[in-house]
């Protein structure tokens, strides 16, 4: 159907409109295939690109004929001459007299009335200009590329109960507050990788450990490609600064102290846990290792360091980790949404 419309449209309305097309398509399909390493794409690039070089060719040759005409009229006229004078020779000579006082022989059908030139041009002008200015609204007005991946929702414990611990606890915040507090569209950009998209987001209402169910600890993690970020607010009554000693008891590393947002806050570092599952025959998994090096901050919830901290912890798969500052930033963005409240 397209190509019978096509073939209606004056020659000078379809090539120009054959040529704009092929060649956009062509140049865009040529990227496409250079960016993404695609060698059938780059071999219909190439097929666009032949076909528009054919039109041009025959636009050219067309131009040519049309600014001398004289010349084609000229070598047609001689070709129907010697048609004809090889027919008179044929006949007898009385055909011949009789041809010759008849007076001159009429020449060709008188052509027909061609189209006027500069209003084709001004249609095939005007159908490029119509044509670009689809191609640049485009992308503005359709919906994006569907293989474009979309940045991951919050999920999990928005619809199960509550533990106790939490009606005991005046004001907890849930691992649903903490995960929207936490999957912000900036947080690429707070970890220095502004080009990643996050992959998972989820917030759960935990309890801490050995702590029999009685302290409120919610949690809310968020992965990119490059770094997890997991954010947690534990309610007891652990002041900051017997965090720090407990801490020189443990296996944490590289400890500072420093204030955040008016509250006494400590960096830290220590190793993840990294756990195999074999879900095959027998179902066993293998021992637990040391993981990758993981980066904490964990800052107090009020400003008088009566107890209870929020912790941002970041890692990554291959061990590298992002500056401090990151986890500061972040701390600026996250903890104004965890009030500042005394732990009974």
């Amino acid at each position: 159907m397209l190509g019978f419309l096509l073939r209606l449209l004056p020659f000078w309305v379809r090539e120009p409109l054959l040529i704009a097309v092929g060649s956009v398509l062509g140049v865009r399909i040529m990227y496409l295939a250079v960016r993404d390493h695609d060698r059938v794409a780059a071999g219909l690039g190439v097929v666009f690109l032949v076909f528009t070089a054919i039109r041009v060719y025959a636009v050219v040759r067309a131009l040519r004929a049309r600014r001398n005409p004289s010349a084609a009229a000229a070598a047609d006229g001689a070709a129907v001459d010697a048609a004809l004078q090889a027919q008179a020779q044929a006949q007898a000579p009385a055909q011949v007299q009789s041809q010759a006082g008849a007076g001159p022989r009429p020449g060709p059908g008188t052509p027909e009335k061609e189209p006027n030139a500069w209003g084709q041009a001004v249609a095939a002008v005007a159908v490029i200009g119509a044509l670009a200015a689809a191609l640049w609204v485009a992308p503005r007005v359709m919906p994006s590329d569907a293989s474009t991946p979309e940045p991951a929702s919050c999920s999990g414990g928005e619809h199960e109960e509550l533990p106790k611990a939490y009606k005991q606890t005046p004001q907890p915040v849930t691992g649903e507050d903490l995960c929207k507090a936490l999957n912000r569209p900036d947080l690429a950009q707070l970890l220095g990788t502004p080009g990643e998209t996050a992959t998972t987001a989820s917030g759960t209402n935990n309890t801490a450990p050995l702590t029999d169910g009685k302290v409120a600890q919610p949690e809310a993690e968020v992965s990119f490609d490059t770094y997890t970020v997991n954010v947690s607010a534990t309610y007891n009554e652990l002041s900051t600064d017997q965090y720090v000693k407990l801490m020189k008891f443990g296996d944490e590393t590289d400890v500072k102290t420093l204030t955040v947002l008016g509250r006494p806050a400590v960096f830290s570092s220590d190793h993840t846990m990294k756990l195999e599952i074999n879900l095959g025959s027998g179902g066993s998994g293998g021992p637990v290792e040391e993981g990758p090096l993981a980066r904490t901050l964990s800052v107090a919830l009020d400003r008088d360091d009566r107890g209870g901290y929020c912790e941002i912890t970041v890692w990554s798969t291959s061990g590298a980790l992002p500056d401090d500052s990151a986890l500061l930033d972040i701390a600026d963005k996250v903890l104004p949404t965890i009030s500042e409240q005394p732990v009974r």
